[in-house]
């Protein structure tokens, strides 16, 4: 027992140390607990004989982990993907297998040895890829969905491969590689429902087996879940999620079939559940561990004795069949008409082996495919080009993507064709509220933005949008600047809006500069500049959504209107003080000791302001709005607030 203890210390203490910094590098949390495997394994040695067991095992985070992207697919989507899922999917294999296989052959393998090479070398790593997808944020991207819909087609090809290596195998090879057979025997295990059974009762069984869990998930697992709900107890719910996916991983191996591909069918079953959250939530940290425990393992169990008696042949090995596989990838994805970086992150993500490599490289040692030796080399090529795929998505990120996004805003700035009366810079999320603000109310205004593609995205809906850098003083000339009423800074880039609100009131001064800020700091960087008006992008919704969660715990409309008045008057009053203290101590570039001080007195000074009782005190500030009618209290009910409405707000006067 305490080996066993000590063992999980050493693999848990290696992913906490590695894997924090490796994020933190850039590089990933997939690298790190590669590169934590290689330390604690070949490096350090502290972790041998036991690593092909445990990932074996840590193989199940695989399972969960296809559960949970079953859970967020819905069988109408899946049918919406068909054509990418039997085209792309179905050809990436087929191309590949035809390309490793004839290669294989010009160096004199067998054909029955070349074919099952280039079927192991086919699949992908489900596991990196989609990992790394959802921790970039790529899953949601043209070629992250189409790389997804050729995993998800590797995955169900995984069923066919192992019904068809068997019958690959050498007769010559059947003596000698019997001991190796049960050596890589554990991948499998020995029981089984469908042995000896003949075609047509192997296919009953089959078809049963995917009708228990398709209909089983669809009838049985609601009843089920609200009676496991009904106790109240968190652990046993937890407990009936592990139970679920864990018996049909269970059910799937006794016929035969993938565990993955049976839990990601099961999730897909399920993803209609009300319950479909809160089984995500409890799987999810099961799913995370194990995965991080199978990288771990990938990474300890590189044979460096192997590696370094053919390491000319090994790397040259990785390196041929990943540029093969993304070569394949790339002309799909040409054919396909994936544009831009999607065909680049399509091509890069799935250039690698995969973890059912492992799985059918065993099966086929198993079933005197592959001679051992032989085996032990393509292992290596397996695990070294899942090692080398986090380095891909770095390539993307930092040259690839990059270069794109230069090449897409390098086009000539647009001819501006008219004037208005106010200029906006910048169309994005902030700055489409104000446009159609202004133009609703018959306001002309003209619009810029520098990247090309939310500037097309515009047009495409009907909003009037030049491509172009607002910063640029020849641009704001063209724009009309020198005729504007006002400018709207709403510009992401906060230094580029400082420069921007400095050049205008510099060159421009009657022109009047309303900016969006980002936060206090950048709000006072702004007004510095010369901004005549500021609004921060967070503070009236965030005080709208204070002043919503005030009513839902139950307070007077009356009295929330009143404090959210007050917050207002305080927070104008502070921030006057705050910024001369910003501007005299700290010179416009940090915040001192001093500063922060005063803004912690001045919170306690507005939480004074906010408990103290005004009811007789009839201000014209707490008097701005419409009070609620006579008698509303006795009948206070959500469709009164809603019909509360809100105050006229007299124009400024400049």
């Amino acid at each position: 027992m305490t080996g066993i203890f000590l063992q999980a210390f050493v693999y848990l203490i290696a992913a906490v140390i590695a894997v924090p910094l490796a994020k933190r590098l850039g590089l990933g949390s997939v690298l790190g607990y590669l590169i934590a495997g290689v330390v604690i394994g070949p490096i350090i040695g502290l972790v041998g004989e036991e690593t092909t067991t445990i990932q074996h095992f840590a193989e199940f985070g695989v399972v969960m982990m296809l559960f949970l992207v079953g859970l967020e697919l819905e069988p109408k989507m899946l049918w919406a993907m068909r054509n990418r899922l039997m085209g792309l999917g179905g050809l990436q294999v087929g191309g590949t297998v035809a390309a490793i296989m004839g290669i294989a052959l010009y160096f004199d393998q067998p054909w029955t040895i070349a074919l099952a090479i280039g079927l192991i070398f086919a699949l992908s790593s489900t596991a990196i890829v989609l990992q790394t997808f959802s921790e970039k944020g790529l899953t949601k991207t043209e070629g992250g969905q189409n790389a997804f819909s050729v995993l998800l087609f590797q995955d169900i090809a995984v069923i066919p491969m192992l019904a068809f290596i068997p019958l690959l195998a050498l007769p010559e090879l059947i003596e000698q590689a019997q001991s190796a057979a049960q050596t890589a025997a554990a991948h499998h295990e020995e029981l089984s429902l469908v042995a000896g059974l003949p075609g047509w009762a192997y296919g009953i069984v089959i078809t049963a087996s995917i009708a228990i869990v398709v209909v089983g998930g669809h009838f049985l697992s609601r009843p089920l879940l609200n009676y496991v709900a009904s106790s109240g107890l968190r652990e046993i719910f937890t407990a009936t999620a592990l139970m679920l996916v864990i018996g049909i991983a269970a059910l799937m191996s006794l016929v035969g079939l993938s565990p993955a591909l049976g839990t990601f069918l099961a999730g897909v079953v399920l993803a209609n559940s009300e319950f479909r959250h809160e089984l995500e939530s409890n799987i999810e940290p099961f799913k995370g561990l194990l995965l991080g425990l199978f990288f771990i393992t990938v990474g300890a169990g590189i044979n460096f004795s192997v590696l370094f008696g053919d390491f000319w042949l090994v790397m040259a090995l990785t390196i041929g069949v990943m540029v093969l596989k993304a070569l394949v990838l790339f002309i799909l994805a040409l054919i396909f008409r994936v544009k831009g970086s999607n065909r680049w992150l399509f091509t890069l993500s799935l250039a690698q082996a995969g973890e059912f490599g492992f799985v059918l490289l065993s099966f086929s040692v198993q079933n005197h495919v592959i001679p051992f030796e032989l085996s032990q080399t393509l292992a290596l090529v397996v695990a070294i080009s899942m090692f080398l795929t986090p380095g891909l998505f770095i390539l993307f990120d930092r040259v690839i993507l990059p270069r794109f996004e230069s090449q897409s805003n390098e086009r000539e700035s647009d001819t501006i064709e008219e004037t208005g009366t106010v200029i906006i810079a910048g169309i994005g999320r902030f700055g489409q509220i104000v446009n159609r603000l202004l133009v609703s109310n018959g306001v002309t205004t003209v619009v810029l933005d520098h990247q090309s593609d939310q500037v097309d995205n515009m047009r495409q809906i009907g909003t009037r949008a030049y491509f172009g850098d607002a910063t640029r003083p020849d641009m704001l000339h063209t724009a009309g600047i020198e005729h504007a009423a006002a400018l709207v800074v709403a510009i992401d880039n906060q230094e580029s809006s400082v420069e921007l609100v400095k050049y205008v009131k510099h060159t421009y001064p009657k022109v009047t500069v309303i900016a969006r800020a980002f936060d206090r700091g950048h709000g006072y960087l702004l007004r510095q500049a010369g901004a005549d008006i500021i609004e921060s992008e967070t503070y009236h919704s965030a005080l709208e959504m204070g002043g919503h969660t005030m009513k839902a715990l139950g307070i007077h409309p009356f009295f929330v209107e009143q404090q959210k008045a007050t917050y207002k008057r305080v927070e104008a009053r502070k921030s006057e003080i705050l910024y001369k203290a910003w501007e005299d101590d700290s010179e416009g570039e940090r915040y001192d000791n001093n500063f922060r001080q005063l803004f912690i007195q001045l919170e306690e000074k507005m939480a004074e302001e906010m408990q103290k009782d005004r009811h007789d005190k009839l201000s014209r500030s707490e008097r701005g709005w419409t009070p609620p009618p006579k008698g509303y209290a006795d009948d206070f009910n959500e469709d009164n607030v809603q019909e509360l409405t809100p105050p006229r707000e007299e124009p400024i006067q400049r």
